[in-house]
């Protein structure tokens, strides 16, 4: 019985949680499959459209319908998705991080933020920027969580270097909270700016 591309990806996936990112290859999926290795390779080329497809399946299933009207709300629940959605692979914030992906998961959910941005009154610019300034966000502080050190986090609470003086007086302050509190908090920065820039740009002359 012959198998399909999805299959394929969702094998790969489950090396991905299994194994980690460093040990997905075509050989890997290969043998979770139990196929040849070349009906991998004509379902998805090469390692790399592999490991596009595997990122664009991590955003797979959002629901439009369900999200909030208001901007400030539906911006905020789109960026909690993808965060949730990321953190329920292991190493998917590195996966998606190393790759430039153009299908159809990862339009949907930029295509989603862009025109809540839009609709809100925010120039193209502004939308364009402000997802990527946000989809950064999500990637930047879950690709930290998943790579979490807590002997490192340890170090830190207990940093004293007179080289360092600004450093040392907040140390305890840099791995405080959880990373749930200061993605929050990240993101309630960002929505602040963003409610800034649309008032300052409402109240310019024309």
């Amino acid at each position: 019985m012959g198998i399909s591309r999805s299959a394929v990806v969702d094998a790969a996936l489950e090396v991905l949680d299994e194994q980690g990112l460093d040990l997905v290859t075509m050989r890997a999926v290969a043998d979770r499959l139990g196929v040849q290795h070349n009906t991998v390779r004509w379902h998805v080329d090469n390692k790399r459209r592999l490991l596009v497809l595997m990122s664009d399946a991590v955003l797979a299933g959002l629901d439009v319908a369900a999200l909030p009207r208001l901007w400030e709300d539906r911006v905020r629940a789109l960026a909690r998705w993808c965060r949730e959605a990321i953190l329920a692979r292991r190493d998917a914030a590195r996966l998606l991080a190393g790759l430039a992906t153009t299908e159809a998961n990862t339009y949907r959910f930029a295509d989603t933020m862009i025109q809540t941005l839009l609709d809100a009154g925010f120039s193209p610019r502004t939308a364009a920027w402000a997802n990527w300034t946000i989809f950064y966000l999500v990637l930047g502080i879950t690709q930290e969580q998943q790579a979490h050190s807590a002997e490192a986090s340890a170090r830190m609470t207990e940093f004293d270097d007179p080289d360092y003086p600004a450093l040392s007086k907040v140390a305890s302050q840099v791995v405080a909270g959880t990373f749930e509190e200061r993605f929050e908090f990240a993101l309630n920065m960002q929505v602040i700016a963003l409610r800034t820039e649309l008032d300052r740009t409402s109240d310019a002359p024309s």
